[in-house]
């Protein structure tokens, strides 16, 4: 197994991003557009604050819709503890970890900016095309 492929290698850049105070029904539209499952949230100054999931927002359009309030934004259902990683990290490493976490996707950072996406897609990608590399010598 190749330990030189690095999240830098296979990760979405640009990244999809929203940013804080957002309305959620932006943010549908977003995640929709990007086919993503999540998407970082930035603040002003383009650090990394939160992360919001497809299922934060199915859970808050429920309850809005259902008890007809007013429309949330990014802020009421982002999560601001963020599972990050760095571009640097190995993939082999991150695919261990993502077996304790079950993350589907995590944003790339490096000092609190976003610098892509990386998803589980991705390293299942790599690894294959790694594991078919394997078979052909």
């Amino acid at each position: 197994m190749s330990n030189s492929i690095r999240v830098r290698d296979i990760m979405t850049s640009p990244a999809p991003f929203v940013r804080m105070h957002t309305p959620l029904g932006e943010v549908v539209d977003t995640l929709l557009r990007s086919r993503v499952m999540g998407l970082p949230v930035l603040d002003d100054s383009d650090r990394v604050v939160g992360f919001v999931s497809e299922q934060d927002c199915i859970h808050s359009m429920l309850v809005s819709s259902y008890h007809c309030e007013g429309v949330p934004n990014v802020d009421d259902v982002m999560h601001n503890e963020v599972l990050a990683v760095e571009a640097e990290q190995n993939i082999v490493d991150l695919a261990q970890n993502m077996g304790k976490n079950k993350p589907k996707l995590y944003p790339v950072i490096e000092d609190g900016k976003l610098l892509g996406l990386i998803t589980r897609s991705a390293i299942l990608s790599a690894l294959w095309e790694n594991r078919a590399h394997c078979d052909s010598q």
